[in-house]
């Protein structure tokens, strides 16, 4: 009976091997740092099998076929990375004993926003949900030092042009049942510190900021500094309709 062979492009291989991201495997197969079959490989598109044997840093790279996908909520002072120069504790610390394989997270945090986080080892995944195509949407809520006031609300809500370019939102309003410190945004786009950056232009300060909502995915019973694994159903939703 014949078998069929599963083949990977040479960075997808690394990637779900739990090396690194793919974008960043192919850094690592463009510098001349990954060996395929004893020979130094530069080309990130080459396909390779399971038969082959990959290497990088003089480790055996096996590639994992079980996905893994952890929501987490995190807590304030966590660093969205695998490790920290700083001795931080890191979004790894916090999940490191509920999997077997490493988990890479889908975009960023800062150390001091808290809330939704998804890690996966789905490296196909993380290019969707991350490529500005698929406009994923994400809700925070915000608490500023001072309220909000309507002129810079509609402001905000109009977009408003940033150093890197025009801040887009998909929508913004006061919180219900609190004072107008309290605001909800609603936004698509992933660039750095963005919704920071937002409040800054108007010359508030965010005392805090929590992303309550991520690609469908919520915190309902999930409370600060837990984690779980998502649903099949979730899987399956952020695959074909993010």
């Amino acid at each position: 009976m014949d078998i069929d062979v599963v083949k990977y492009r040479l960075n997808k291989y690394i990637a779900h091997s739990g090396v690194c991201s793919r974008r960043k495997a192919a850094d690592l197969v463009k510098a001349g740092k990954i060996k395929v079959n004893g020979e130094v490989e530069i080309n990130p598109a080459i396909e390779v099998t399971d038969a082959d044997r990959i290497e990088y840093d003089g480790k055996v790279l096996k590639a994992v076929t079980e996905m893994v996908y952890l929501l987490v909520n995190k807590p304030k002072g966590v660093v969205t990375t695998l490790s920290d120069e700083q001795g931080r504790k890191t979004i790894w610390d916090m999940v490191k004993q509920k999997v077997k394989t490493r988990i890479f997270p889908v975009g960023r945090l800062d150390m001091y926003t808290t809330g939704l986080l998804l890690l996966t080892n789905d490296g196909d995944l993380t290019l969707r949900l991350s490529h500005p195509r698929h406009k994923v949407k994400k809700i925070y809520h915000v608490q500023l030092d001072r309220p909000l006031l309507e002129k810079d609300k509609l402001a905000i809500e109009k977009g408003i042009e940033l150093e890197d370019g025009k801040a887009e939102i998909d929508g913004i309003s006061y919180v219900k049942g609190e004072d107008e410190t309290h605001v909800g945004i609603e936004i698509h786009m992933g660039k750095n510190r963005i919704v920071r950056r937002i409040f800054e232009h108007f010359d508030y300060s965010v005392v805090k900021l929590d992303r309550v909502y991520y690609a469908g995915l919520t915190k309902k019973d999930l409370p600060r500094g837990w984690s779980r694994f998502l649903s099949e159903k979730e899987v399956i939703m952020l695959k074909h309709f993010s």
